[in-house]
């Protein structure tokens, strides 16, 4: 008895680390997974043209910026990334200011169909946007906001605003409502008590949430190739001369589209962090 208790002890360490094996394998694969095709892009944005048209390809960038140069100067691209820039900011600036009062108010009063309207926040992302191009384009030209980068903005806010009031509410039903009621009482009006208490708590989601808006507005493409025509921004840009494109010009244009998100993301990881930490209090 004791000898098969003795077994069974000294197999469950090698099982467990085979466990850990396995999943560390597993974590090291997806990472791979995620950064070889970044690490492509950026070997070849810092490569010059002849060594990314040739063959065989190296796996360490040159440290040239032939095709950067060649990307930057092609006809079109400044102001498309120019525009792409303005939308981003715009939708960022929108969804914050829309979502974060909705999160407030969710997580703050009770109100009749309160749940239904959360449901309906989240189900505006269960209309593909395909589906509804065509009656965009037509409201759009009615009213005038067709080819323009405003009217591009409030599509692509529509596309973050869920998330941006989502999140927002997740962070305001983390911060107690009594730190509230305590300013209050200490004579602060409800608008000092959120401007003293909430928002300095508040800040690493809203920064999350502009930072997720911001990526969404940057990458998206169908809108922006269906709802403009001579003010595109650089993904619609890059998808329309996609065909007749040199190399360079597709491997710096990627590498400049994922590097701003790259960017954003590295730079409010903390806050992040901080969302998630005060959210799942």
């Amino acid at each position: 008895m004791s000898a098969v208790t003795t077994n069974a002890t000294d197999a469950t360490p090698a099982h467990r680390k085979r466990g850990q094996f396995w999943m560390r394998a597993a974590v090291v694969v997806l990472i791979l997974w995620v950064l070889f095709p970044l690490w492509l892009l950026a070997v070849n944005a810092f490569s010059s043209p002849d060594a990314v048209n040739g063959f065989p390809k190296s796996l360490w960038p040159e440290g040239d910026m032939g095709s950067l140069n060649f990307f930057l100067s092609f006809q079109g691209v400044t102001g498309a990334l120019l525009n792409s820039i303005i939308v981003a900011v715009l939708t960022m600036i929108m969804s914050i200011g829309l979502g974060a009062p909705a999160g407030y108010a969710l997580s703050r009063f009770d109100f009749k169909g309160k749940e239904t309207f959360r449901l309906l926040v989240l189900m505006t992302r269960a209309f593909p946007l395909p589906l509804l191009a065509l009656p965009l384009a037509v409201m759009f030209i009615r009213t005038g906001l067709d080819d323009s980068l405003f009217g591009l903005a409030l599509v692509h806010t529509t596309l973050a605003l869920p998330f941006a009031v989502l999140i927002t509410f997740s962070l305001f039903s983390g911060i107690p409502i009594e730190l509230e009621e305590a300013a209050w009482t200490l004579g602060c009006t409800r608008l000092g008590a959120f401007r003293k208490v909430v928002w300095p708590l508040i800040m690493p989601g809203i920064a999350a949430s502009a930072v997720f808006a911001f990526v969404i507005s940057w990458n998206e493409v169908f809108a922006a190739s269906v709802l403009t025509i001579q003010n595109r921004t650089l993904t619609a840009f890059l998808l329309q001369s996609l065909d007749v494109s040199p190399m360079p010009l597709k491997f710096a244009g990627g590498f400049v589209l994922v590097l701003p998100a790259l960017i954003f993301i590295f730079l409010v990881r903390k806050y992040l962090f901080a969302m998630w930490g005060i959210a799942n209090r």
